[in-house]
């Protein structure tokens, strides 16, 4: 069941299911430890009527956020009791407070009691054994605890305030379900204290007039010590709930547009995701900096296992799209995070502290993480890793220099990281090919040489090269770019097929000497131009993505790009007419190759089918999951997944910079189109009253064709906005009569009836998006 709605800070996170049911909540780091255990905590309502917990069955649900924030927007609505709730849920984005409003509204023509309930099923620090939860009569509220962990509950409603209806018991021991039970018929049975594994249930009554509504809240305060949460909602009872609800908003709304973009022509639906994405990433990561896979608990059912690790592979490319999005801090913190785990840690043969590399995957704390991967293999001592992972750090580093030339970042790093993992790569070699020796790949089910994996240890070497080179470490920077080159033929010899006409997924060293081929065709081939290995437009990468396109998309009405030929992981059904299930980063990928390639503004149009293609399969609150139901189009395995969300704000990133790339000046050759914050500061100097803050843009009228008089005749004006990349050109010519608005030329119907609108007008904008004609 998918996670529609989390929220959090970056060290509590709280995610909900689609019955709106509390599933995950995470403290002191993002994704560990789960204190429910992916248990339900429910949300119910008692009314002389009846009582009802929230379920898609019985109640209307719809689950999103308010635009732009990470403030949960919940409509709830039950016909037969005749009530409909609407919700807020908050992480405040500095304190561990989880905070929920309700407003709750009577349809009925008769005053009305209603009783709220809010369970708390808590296995605190992951497991239900010690716990205990007590009523506080010195503070009137629930206590959960155990060690270093304390979770205070608490409740307002009108002038009420504090717990005044509550029970605490036991849960999943001896037959007991919990005191949810107790609930149910309205009135709860008040037991002060319980110990062992426990629950705890709360009640807020409130009375509402005929067609009236009343506003409560509930929230959790979350930290190490009674102390802590004793502060934590002190603070909250002192600054009221709204208040903290308010701020959290408006930190979110200006977090997520720091960088006041220029989106150009993509269509608003691509721009609410590249948003909604950037928010959700800043669930999955830990304010320690490692990345988050997934924070999904329904995955348990599957392998007794999470995704609520760090994967190094997925956190620098994630990285590299949150840099790319201009978020750089959180990339220095993932950095550095890496290069902690990198060094001291020492298991097994103490690999990681001789050679410098990284192990599958690691803990938030930084502590190795569960693995499949064997130390042995027969009598020799196996290395258990995904040499991409190592690699791709590399890579992600060397591109957060390029971009932001941040050379106190990189230094801290070189030692620590970059020339240890780098000189890793250049040793695991094979003497006779040149090849990087076989590890796991990128999709951790096979061993051997793969393409994807060879083209990461490319692109890592040449940043390390580049990289050493700053430091004049002369004889570094030759020996990564050589061994890279070397790499790089034997590419051309072993890895391409001349048969097929494309490259190989994979070859495997045999006993007796040569090679196994696998010729299956993988999404990850797309690695090949990604990371510098070969240019996009070469014939043979070209020859190879179309392949991808041909055999991995999934022909039914639901589309998308399959990670490769018979994929079995989670299939949905046994149709053999199908690759496997469509991921949301295997055709994200598809797009960013064709964003490469462009050459022209009107082929980026297939790009954006792609990006359109991702709105379509997100759930309606935004959240995209790692898989698509190929028959249904429901999400599956984990959601949401930290890299589907990293793919898709890493492809607007790349249509926006080709986008950029293509719209230039015949005369001058410059760019008349900006996409960075920069671009539109130098818009602002040209623009000082014709580029429309945020806050103007709901108060002033605009549109996007207008009829003027001139000399007697009728003149229209059209803008089509679709063609329209916010240069600026027209706003400066036409002075009051055109704004930019959203990056978009509008025109000003107040301000254009003194315009003299001159002969030839439309030709001042180099991409024909406006209209200007005589009206018969």
């Amino acid at each position: 069941m998918p996670r529609d709605i989390p929220v959090g800070n970056g060290s509590l996170l709280v995610t909900f299911d689609s019955s709106y049911s509390v599933r995950d909540f995470y403290f002191p780091y993002v994704g560990k430890e789960n204190h429910t255990r992916g248990y339900p905590c429910r949300f119910g309502l008692w009314t002389q009527e009846g009582f009802s917990w929230i379920n898609p069955k019985e109640w209307n649900i719809s689950l999103g956020y308010l635009d732009e924030t990470l403030v949960t927007a919940v409509f709830l609505r039950h016909e037969k009791l005749c009530l409909q709730l609407m919700c807020n849920d908050v992480v405040d984005f500095e304190k561990n407070i989880y905070l929920r409003k309700m407003i709750i509204k009577n349809s009925a023509p008769t005053e009305r009691e209603i009783r709220l309930f809010f369970h708390q099923d808590l296995s605190v620090m992951e497991n239900e054994i010690g716990d205990t939860v007590f009523y506080d009569a010195k503070q009137n509220c629930l206590i959960h605890y155990k060690g270093p962990r304390y979770f205070l509950i608490n409740c307002s409603a009108g002038d009420v305030w504090g717990v005044r209806e509550y029970a605490t018991g036991i849960k999943r021991h001896q037959g007991a379900e919990g005191t949810w039970r107790d609930a149910e018929d309205g009135i709860l049975g008040g037991n002060p204290i319980a110990q062992g594994s426990v629950d705890s249930t709360i009640g807020i009554s409130l009375k509402i007039p005929p067609f009236g509504e009343s506003v409560a809240y509930y929230w959790i305060a979350v930290g190490r010590t009674y102390a802590e949460v004793n502060l934590l909602n002190n603070i909250l009872l002192s600054e009221k709930p709204q208040a903290i609800l308010d701020r959290t908003a408006s930190y979110w709304k200006h977090w997520v547009n720091k960088e006041e973009f220029n989106y150009g022509n993509l269509p608003a639906e691509v721009i609410n995701l590249f948003k909604r994405s950037l928010l959700v990433l800043k669930t999955q990561i830990d304010n320690g900096g490692a990345i988050i896979a997934a924070n999904d608990s329904d995955i348990l059912q599957y392998a007794k296992d999470t995704y609520s690790y760090m994967w190094p592979r997925d956190g620098a490319l994630v990285a590299h799209a949150l840099m790319s999005a201009g978020y750089s801090t959180v990339c220095r913190k993932f950095f550095d995070f890496c290069a902690n785990v990198v060094a001291p840690y020492n298991f097994c043969a103490s690999v990681m502290v001789e050679d410098g590399f990284l192990l599958h995957k690691y803990n938030p704390d930084g502590s190795f993480g569960s693995s499949w991967h064997p130390w042995v293999r027969g009598e020799e001592i196996h290395v258990p890793i995904q040499e991409d992972e190592t690699a791709l750090l590399l890579w992600a580093i060397g591109q957060y220099y390029d971009m932001y030339r941040k050379i106190d970042v990189i230094r801290p790093l070189y030692h620590s990281f970059i020339e240890k993992a780098a000189d890793f790569l250049v040793s695991y070699r094979d003497d006779e090919t040149e090849l990087p020796l076989p590890s796991y790949d990128l999709w951790e089910e096979r061993r051997g040489i793969l393409s994807f994996t060879v083209a990461t240890v490319y692109g890592g070497l040449m940043a390390a090269s580049r990289l050493s080179e700053i430091f004049n470490y002369t004889e570094k920077t030759k020996l990564y770019r050589q061994t890279a080159e070397k790499i790089r033929k034997a590419m051309d010899q072993y890895l391409y097929s001349e048969k097929l006409n494309r490259f190989l997924r994979m070859i495997v060293p045999k006993e007796e000497g040569g090679f196994e081929i696998d010729e299956t065709v993988d999404a990850s081939l797309y690695g090949l131009f990604a990371f510098g290995a070969y240019p996009p437009d070469d014939v043979r990468v070209q020859n190879t993505m179309k392949a991808i396109e041909e055999v991995l998309w999934v022909k039914t009405e639901i589309g998308g790009i399959a990670r490769y030929e018979r994929d079995f992981y989670q299939r949905a059904g046994n149709d053999d007419s199908i690759p496997g299930n469509p991921w949301i980063i295997c055709t994200m990928w598809l797009a960013q190759y064709y964003i490469a390639i462009t050459k022209s503004v009107k082929d980026l149009d297939r790009s954006i089918y792609y990006l359109k293609w991702a709105v379509s399969r997100a759930l309606p609150s935004g959240v995209l999951a790692e898989q698509i139901n190929p028959f249904t189009g429901e999400p599956m395995s984990v959601s949401p997944l930290t890299w589907s969300h990293a793919t898709l704000v890493q492809t607007v990133m790349d249509y926006l910079k080709k986008l950029q790339e293509l719209h230039t000046c015949g005369q001058c050759g410059r760019s008349i189109f900006l996409h960075e914050r920069d671009g539109r500061q130098q818009i602002k100097k040209h623009l000082p009253g014709n580029l429309v803050s945020f806050e103007e843009q709901d108060v002033r009228q605009y549109a996007d064709n207008v009829i003027l008089k001139k000399n007697g005749a009728a003149i229209s004006v059209n803008i089509d906005k679709n063609k329209c990349v916010g240069c600026g050109i027209c706003a400066v010519r036409a002075g009051d009569a055109i704004a930019l608005v959203n990056d978009k030329a509008r025109l000003v119907p107040e301000k254009t009836g003194t315009w003299d609108v001159e002969e030839g007008f439309e030709k001042c904008c180099p991409l024909g998006a406006i209209l200007v004609k005589k009206e018969t």
